[in-house]
């Protein structure tokens, strides 16, 4: 899953320590999400976009892995 974490986090000026801080994780796990190597669960990913003040559809691009699945 693809995401705008990091480039939002640097329209703000902030680095990943500190935005780590306000929304209550490590810098490990921003790092992680930032480069796709994990994805927040909805709680977390609720308090993401809450803190930029975007819906979760405008930070998280999600495509379905199954192409041929039906609906």
């Amino acid at each position: 899953m693809e995401n705008k974490v990091e480039k939002l986090r640097k329209s703000l000026g902030m680095n990943q320590d500190d935005f780590a801080k306000a929304i209550h994780v490590s810098r490990q796990t921003v790092s992680a999400i930032e480069t796709g190597k994990y994805n927040p669960s909805l709680e977390l990913a609720f308090a993401i976009s809450e803190f930029f003040g975007k819906s979760i559809e405008e930070i998280f691009i999600y495509e379905r892995k199954w192409k041929d699945e039906k609906k």
